[in-house]
Formats: structure tokens, C-alpha cells, sequence
């Protein structure tokens, strides 16, 4: 998108000596785009009184606390759809960065200042803007400043130790914050639901068959219908109609899949869906459909030598995001600041964010859960380290296809973090070809409408 008209002449209203970058020859998504220049980004904050731009270096985190301490104000980020609405009338793909755009109140972090020359988010995704520091200084003379971000880097390192003891840590600082309930009392958690034990056992029984699975399955009406529905999706194209969990599991999915899709489900019936949060639970089986598809047509994409289980890489993109509800679950008092900052943040990936405001991230309590529960070691790898593309280890190829699957959708709009590149090495160690997987990604896209169906199915009616 060229820079929008109401954009430019704000430049030229203040007539200020910028420059535009050359456009973009070569894909680059816009959030790696801003990161790796560390150029100013920008988040719209609301309150009950006005709205307020918050600018601050693309490659921080956008502390909120610290905002609203400054302020002394109780500002979140603005709704999505009063910004979308904002995007079309002013023909923007982002929030520009330009201190007083609009009249609006401006608050603005203190590294900005210190630097000759900066780049910024102008509102689109082609180029950037260059300003001296000298003009950024004189727009931004209204402006508030202060320390309101944090540098990712210092977030970005790995949380050394075994979940239990990072788990303990992270509770022993909250109880410094006066969170009064103890471990115990904190990780209140379900037991594993019966027909996912019973599903466990099915799995490691050698003599198992498709009419064991079909039991399990029938004795749930709740999983029964899903899998039905989604062997019937147009997704799959089965001739006739699925008339029984047998007829799917013979006919349409196979017996690993709906092994592991069974599995999948019934961990999600298992915590109650939180209702706040960026997500709802029609996005969160939106997003656990869509890696799902994501991950079966990567493994496919893979050399046959070179693949990792068909089945446990499904389940795994299945259940990616189960740490989103343990979360819920586990740190109630935090949840709600979690979704406000999320919701400040879209540039930045949930991890930073969850070590940020709780010392732990929603990886490392999901494969916790996930080992008591004896869930199968492939996945509970795979989802702890599922944003750590370097892990290694010889179930690494796992975590490194959900990492590259939820980039990869990231990228085409989908919900499930920043915009960012997958770096060579990941598509190098899964021996997975760039651009069959860019293809293969697209190919399931097209198959949107089939997918938001069986979305559609999974989330409980109201």
C-alpha cells in the first residue's frame, strides 16, 4: 500500500525534511521490516476520555503499566474494530508513528529521543520514513515522554530449569505481589478426561483396532458428532455420507486421525473457555484447525526420510495454543493484564509478553500439564519449545514445524502472532523446501471456507 494522501500532507503541513525508503523488492513482513530497523512503531490507547498514540522502538514491548502510571490513566489498546474502521477511512495498513497525528495526545518512549536519525512506521507496509532526529524532536514537542517499552532482547532469552521448578519460581514471585494462593492451590486443575486416558491407553496397545477406536469415540456424543462433522467437511471431500464414526474412520480420516483428533478435542473440552482475552473460543478452534491442516501438509511437504510422524505432528497443531487456556486456568489474577498488553503488543510474540508480566510463559505450564497427564513425548517437546526454532534433540523437528506453521499463517493474516520471517536454518534442519511450504500453506487457505466450518463445529453452542 503507497503512503496514504492524509499522511503526506501531515508531512507537508509541518514541512518537515523526511525521507521514504526505497519499496520493498523482496518479500519482508512488515513487523520483521520495523524490527530489524528498530524503527518507531506505534499502538493506539483508549480510555473512557480520549484516545492516545503511544509511540515506542518496534523491536521493544510497550510496557502498559508503565504507560498508565505516567499518565495516570487506565488506558487499553483500542478496538479492533473501531482501528479497521480508522484503516479504511485514512487508507492506512498500520499506525503511523508521527507524534500529534490527528490532534491526538502523544506519549513517547525515551530511547527515541536519543538517536540522530530514526526510522518510522508511516501507516504502510512498503516503505518506512526517515526522519532527523531534529524534526522527530519538533513534532514531538507536545508529546509526554518516558520509559513506557522494554528491548525484547531482554526477553527473548531461554528460561533455564525444568517446568516444575520454573513453574514453582514463577508462583514464589507472585506470592512477593501478594497473590495469596499457594502452588497447590493455584494448579486446581481438571484430571484428564476419561475418554482422552482412555484414548492414551488405545495408543500404545499394539492388538488395537478400528473397532476399539469407534467405541471410545461413540461413547461421547459431544466427540462423536464433531468427528463426524468433520469427516463430512467439503474439506475432505468423501463421496456419500459419513453414516457412523466407523464410516469416517474407514472412508475419510483413517485411524491415526481420528485417533489424534479424538485425543485433541477432548483436551479441549477440558478447561473452560476463558471469557476474556483476544482470542474467544470461536478463535481459538479457528486457530487450532487452521495448524492442524497447517501441520499435516507440512509433513507431507517433507522428504519421506526425513518426516516426522504424521500423527503427532497433527495432534500437536491441534492443540498448539492448550497453554493459552491453562493459563486462564492457572494465573486468574494475571490473565486479565495478559490480554491487555497481548492486545497492545501485536508486533510481539506471546512468550516475551508472558515473561514479562509473569516469569513463565504458557509453553513451558502446557508440556508441564501435558507430562502429568502421560500425553505422548512428541508433543509435550513440541509444544515447549515451539518458539524456540534452534531447540534441538531427535524430536526437535516437531517444535520446528510449529514454529514454521504459525509463521507461515501469521504472515497471511491469520491471528496467531507477528508478522515475522522464518529464519533458512528451520526450513535447512526440517529438510523442508521454502517454497513448497509457502505453496503448501497456500493451498490450505484456499480451503478457508471448509476450515471456519469445522471451526464452526468445534466451539460448544452458547
Amino acid at each position: 500500500m503507497p503512503l496514504s494522501a492524509s499522511i503526506i500532507q501531515f508531512l507537508d503541513q509541518h514541512e518537515l525534511d523526511y525521507q521514504l525508503t526505497e519499496p520493498l523488492d523482496t518479500p519482508m513482513w512488515h513487523d520483521q521490516q520495523l524490527r530489524n530497523k528498530a524503527a518507531a512503531r506505534a499502538t493506539l490507547l483508549e480510555d473512557e476520555r480520549e484516545h492516545v498514540l503511544a509511540i515506542f522502538p518496534a523491536d521493544s514491548l510497550l510496557d502498559l503499566a508503565a504507560v498508565n502510571k505516567i499518565l495516570g490513566r487506565n488506558m487499553v489498546a483500542m478496538c479492533p474494530k473501531t482501528l479497521r474502521k480508522l484503516f479504511e477511512k485514512y487508507e492506512l495498513s498500520s499506525i503511523p508513528a508521527l507524534p500529534g497525528l490527528g490532534g491526538l495526545t502523544s506519549i513517547i518512549d525515551q530511547q527515541l529521543l536519543d538517536r540522530p536519525k530514526l526510522y518510522l512506521d508511516p501507516g504502510s507496509r512498503a516503505q518506512l520514513l526517515e526522519l532527523p532526529q531534529k524534526e522527530f524532536t519538533r513534532l514531538a514537542k507536545q508529546a509526554t515522554t518516558g520509559q513506557i517499552a522494554i528491548p525484547l532482547a531482554s526477553l527473548e532469552s531461554v528460561i533455564e530449569g525444568d517446568d516444575t521448578s520454573i513453574i514453582t519460581n514463577s508462583i514464589k514471585q507472585f506470592t512477593a505481589l501478594r497473590v495469596k494462593e499457594r502452588l497447590e492451590e493455584t494448579l486446581e486443575l481438571p484430571p484428564l478426561p476419561d475418554t482422552a486416558q482412555r484414548i492414551i491407553q488405545l495408543r500404545v496397545n499394539p492388538n488395537a483396532d478400528i473397532s476399539d477406536l469407534a467405541h471410545i469415540v461413540e461413547t461421547d456424543p459431544s466427540l462423536a458428532s464433531q468427528v463426524v462433522s468433520w469427516a463430512a467437511s467439503p474439506y475432505y471431500s468423501a463421496p456419500g455420507k459419513i453414516k457412523s464414526i466407523h464410516d469416517a474412520i474407514v472412508r475419510v480420516l483413517g485411524f491415526d486421525m481420528v485417533l489424534n483428533l479424538s485425543l485433541g478435542l477432548s483436551l479441549g473440552k477440558t478447561l473452560s473457555m476463558p471469557q476474556d482475552g483476544v482470542f474467544g473460543i470461536n478463535r481459538y478452534w479457528q486457530q487450532s484447525v487452521y495448524m492442524a491442516a497447517a501441520m499435516e501438509g507440512l509433513v507431507t511437504a517433507i522428504p519421506r526420510d526425513h518426516r516426522p510422524g504424521f500423527g503427532m505432528a497433527y495432534l500437536s497443531g491441534l492443540v498448539f495454543n492448550f497453554g493459552y487456556l491453562v493459563m486462564a486456568e492457572v494465573f486468574p489474577p494475571y490473565f486479565t493484564k495478559l490480554c491487555r498488553s497481548l492486545e497492545a503488543n501485536p508486533h510481539v510474540d506471546h512468550p516475551q509478553i508472558e515473561k514479562h508480566l509473569l516469569g513463565v510463559t504458557r509453553d513451558h505450564i502446557a508440556s508441564w500439564l501435558m507430562e502429568l497427564w502421560n500425553m505422548p513425548e512428541e508433543v509435550v517437546f513440541a509444544l515447549r519449545y515451539q518458539n524456540q526454532p534452534d531447540c534441538q534433540g531427535e524430536l526437535a523437528a516437531y517444535a520446528k514445524l510449529l514454529f514454521v506453521a504459525r509463521r507461515l499463517l501469521a504472515q497471511r493474516g491469520m491471528p496467531c502472532g507477528p508478522r515475522l520471517e522464518v529464519p533458512a536454518q528451520v526450513y535447512l534442519d526440517l529438510h523442508l523446501d521454502p517454497v513448497k511450504a509457502e505453496a503448501t500453506i497456500d493451498n490450505i487457505l484456499e480451503s478457508s471456507a471448509e476450515l471456519e466450518h469445522i471451526a464452526s463445529q468445534m466451539a460448544p453452542a452458547a
